[in-house]
């Protein structure tokens, strides 16, 4: 199967990661999403593609910061916007969710052979 390093769901994962930690830089989001995600599918290109698709849509907003030590790093905040968004998500997670555990239930059914068994065979007309 071909996957690509975008996930349907790389914004819904960032807005949460904002949400919990009210701000971060790109590269701490990249490290969480790595770190925290059972499978993850970003890379930092994708990342920072979809932080400044978010910002356009005001979801994120965003500042640069500098510190003594290192470089400069542009901070993101999750704004009221991007929270409605990151609720949208959860609604479409939460249905899919119920989806993927419906797949997986009868798809497990049918590799067991029970599923087989529990059919009634079908009279013709």
């Amino acid at each position: 199967m071909n996957r690509s390093k975008h996930s349907r769901h790389t914004n819904a994962f960032i807005l949460l990661f904002l949400e919990k930690s009210a701000f971060a830089y790109g590269a701490q989001i990249l490290s969480s999403l790595q770190t925290e995600l059972p499978y993850c599918l970003a890379d930092s290109p994708s990342v920072y593609r979809a932080l400044q698709e978010m910002e356009v849509k005001h979801w994120v907003q965003s500042s640069w910061k500098t510190s003594e030590k290192g470089p400069p790093r542009k901070w993101y905040t999750i704004t009221p916007r991007g929270q409605n968004a990151l609720r949208d998500y959860a609604k479409d997670i939460a249905q899919r969710h119920a989806n993927f555990e419906f797949f997986l239930r009868h798809y497990t059914l049918i590799n067991n052979n029970n599923y087989k068994s529990e059919r009634s065979p079908q009279s013709e007309s």
